[in-house]
């Protein structure tokens, strides 16, 4: 059986800009839900409180009612409101392709990201931060090192400067950009402050 050829940004591009035009509205409550609850159905999925499958057949069934969603619903580009489409031999060509682990950060700090199987014995990787909550920059360094200092914590999700130098970080203006550039800065320096450069942000 031939390798499926791996999709490139440019496939992606195309694929976009020839998908189906479909308003965001109607995506966001109409057909997701509505596929979604299908799906459910279709697939028995019914957790309980138990929001996290333990016994294969809830797993499988789980796996392929994604699979089966992102095939017959697609991908959102909500910039050109159009939708890809992918087969499903592209998506397990994807799964095939994925790098069976990740090394997050640098030196003495970096982590390892693999795969975990139930309640195999390896370790979970844990992200601290504020997780892209609004943070003043007069004590943005301080709350990121309350984070960084901790020794739990393998990698770091910072938080966004809701002002830069008194103005405010206004999406698409040049004051966002100065912002994100202080935040990248300000992260650094809170892992610099915590003995910990080189740590995963």
């Amino acid at each position: 059986m031939a390798t499926e050829r791996a999709l490139t940004i440019f496939d992606v591009y195309d694929r976009f800009v020839k998908g189906r035009k479909v308003p965001e509205e109607e995506w966001d409550y109409s057909i997701i839900p509505t596929n979604a609850t299908e799906l459910k159905k279709k697939y028995k999925l019914n957790f309980g409180k138990n929001i996290i499958p333990e016994d294969k057949a809830t797993m499988n069934n789980l796996f392929n009612a994604g699979l089966e969603m992102l095939v017959s619903t697609g991908f959102y580009n909500t910039d050109l409101k159009r939708v890809l489409t992918v087969t499903e031999s592209e998506v397990m060509e994807g799964i095939k392709r994925t790098p069976k682990q990740l090394i997050i950060g640098e030196g003495r700090d970096a982590v390892r990201l693999c795969p975990r199987k139930g309640n195999g014995p390896v370790k979970p990787i844990i992200q601290g931060g504020p997780m892209g909550a609004p943070v003043s920059e007069d004590i943005f360094i301080q709350v990121m090192q309350s984070f960084a200092q901790e020794a739990s914590v393998d990698t770091l999700v910072n938080g966004v400067m809701s002002t830069i130098e008194g103005h405010p970080a206004t999406t698409n203006t040049p004051y966002e950009i100065r912002a994100t550039m202080a935040e990248i800065r300000a992260v650094r320096e809170a892992c610099i402050r915590t003995g910990r450069p080189g740590m995963g942000i």
